[in-house]
Parts: C-alpha cells; structure tokens; sequence
C-alpha cells in the first residue's frame, strides 16, 4: 500500500476491489476463486490504507450470490464497501473545503 499511496500522490484516484482477491474460505462466492487470496483483515487493512489520498470514488465486483447461497461473500462485500465508504468520505469533505477557500 505504500508502494501504491507513492504512485498515485496527490492525484484524483478511483478504487476498484475484486473480490476475488479474498481467499475462497472467506468469500466463495465469486466466478473465479483464487486459493491463496487476502484474509478480511488484511483487506480491511489495506483499504484503511487509503485514508488522506484524493479519492474521488470506489467500487467492489466479481461477488455472485449465487456461488455463496449462505451470503457470506455478500457480506463480506458490503463490509468492503464500508471500509471504502469511510476512506471516501474525508477524501469528499477535503475536495469541497478545498473549493470553497
């Protein structure tokens, strides 16, 4: 993540996660599973990552509730959408302090 803060700088930035990077056991329901794939925590950690850049939207694919009947993946998304949600926010509430100055 830092690696990926030095890259995008100050620059407006748009997040995009696939689900399909998580490890199956914690979210199955997605068309192309990958064995060996980030825990939730570190998921969780990685977006916290994102808190102070110039984020201007996000967006989370790949979960397919029919792969995961007992709505695991699904929750596991949403709980990924909060996280983005919450690094999206101050990044918003900055740009239009930043207009009106």
């Amino acid at each position: 993540m830092k690696e990926a803060r030095e890259i995008v700088g100050d620059g407006k930035t748009y997040v995009s996660f696939d689900i399909d990077g998580i490890d199956p056991s914690y979210a199955p329901g997605t068309g192309t599973p990958e064995i060996g794939g980030y825990s939730t925590y570190e998921a969780q950690k990685m977006l916290r990552a994102l808190d102070g850049l110039n984020l201007i939207g996000a967006d989370l694919v790949e979960v397919s509730p029919p792969f995961d009947p007992s709505g695991g993946t699904a929750w596991v998304g949403v709980s990924l959408m909060f996280e983005m949600l919450c690094v999206l926010a101050p990044a918003c509430d900055a740009r239009v302090k930043r207009k009106k100055t």
